[in-house]
């Protein structure tokens, strides 16, 4: 009886501690470089903060009852560009930090040494130097601004690296180029490259709608990419097709963007 009840007394004990555990945690991308992790001492001077530490749910085989320590992602086969959750069990208390967070994000560092765009919209351009696996944004001038219309996923070499895109052209001149946005939150772009194509003009109809617009170019029925804002600069729809239904909104001015146009249009009672 006295040893079940001792038993007792471990379990609870246990249960105690583990549900007074906390956690910190770090996820990004592996960038080929390791994490480092400070591990202060317990509050009361006897061990370490850290009781463990586990790589996308597998338990870091390290030692760690260390004031700091290194995270080897080398250990759990990962390879450049994949995905990373770290998580930290630490005792209430006390406070381990991560020391150089900024290895699991990536950093845009491409060089665009050639871009070009054919008639039809086959956009090529070249890349050197590029350091972490990031997208690429496709980006069409239009409408008074860089427009994005696609993206392609960088391979993240220093060497030599070729990719393609096919636009959807609209009428007259085409101006495009490509760019990533890392962690910083400012995009690093390229050169841009324009060609004119062969796509007709498109036009809309009514400019005074009750129920929908219609798009035509050459006399039929065409899809085309829109946008449509209220008089404040309000996105109010965006598409691609061959009409809009604006029974939807409110009588007024609107302005549309679409083909490579800006226009205006009045909704009226039905």
């Amino acid at each position: 009886m006295l040893y079940r009840l001792i038993f007792l007394i471990l379990c609870y004990d246990l249960s105690l501690v583990y549900s007074q555990t906390e956690l910190l945690s770090l996820e990004g991308t592996y960038q080929d470089k390791n994490l480092l992790v400070n591990n202060p001492p317990m509050p009361d001077g006897f061990g370490f903060c850290i009781s463990k530490v586990t790589v996308n749910g597998e338990i870091l085989p390290a030692v760690i009852q260390t004031s700091h320590f290194e995270i080897d992602f080398r250990l759990f086969h990962l390879k450049k560009g994949d995905e990373v959750f770290v998580v930290l069990e630490h005792a209430p208390g006390c406070e381990p930090r991560f020391l150089n967070p900024i290895v699991l994000l990536p950093s845009s560092t491409f060089n665009c040494t050639q871009i070009s765009v054919q008639q039809n919209g086959l956009l090529k351009w070249t890349t050197t130097n590029e350091q972490a696996i990031l997208d690429f944004s496709i980006e069409q001038y239009k409408w008074g601004r860089w427009v994005e219309v696609g993206q392609v996923k960088g391979k993240g070499t220093p060497n030599q690296t070729t990719y393609q895109f096919q636009l959807s052209p609209h009428s007259g001149k085409n101006t495009v180029r490509v760019s990533q946005t890392d962690s910083s939150g400012k995009p690093r772009v390229s050169k841009s490259a324009s060609f004119t194509s062969n796509v007709a003009a498109v036009s809309f109809s009514p400019t005074k709608v009750q129920s929908a617009l219609y798009f035509k170019s050459k006399g039929q029925a065409v899809r085309t990419k829109f946008e449509i804002y209220d008089a404040y600069g309000n996105l109010l729809k965006t598409g691609y097709s061959t009409s809009v239904d604006c029974r939807n909104i409110v009588d007024g001015v609107y302005f549309i963007n679409y083909d490579n146009k800006t226009e205006k249009f009045i909704k009226i009672d039905n």
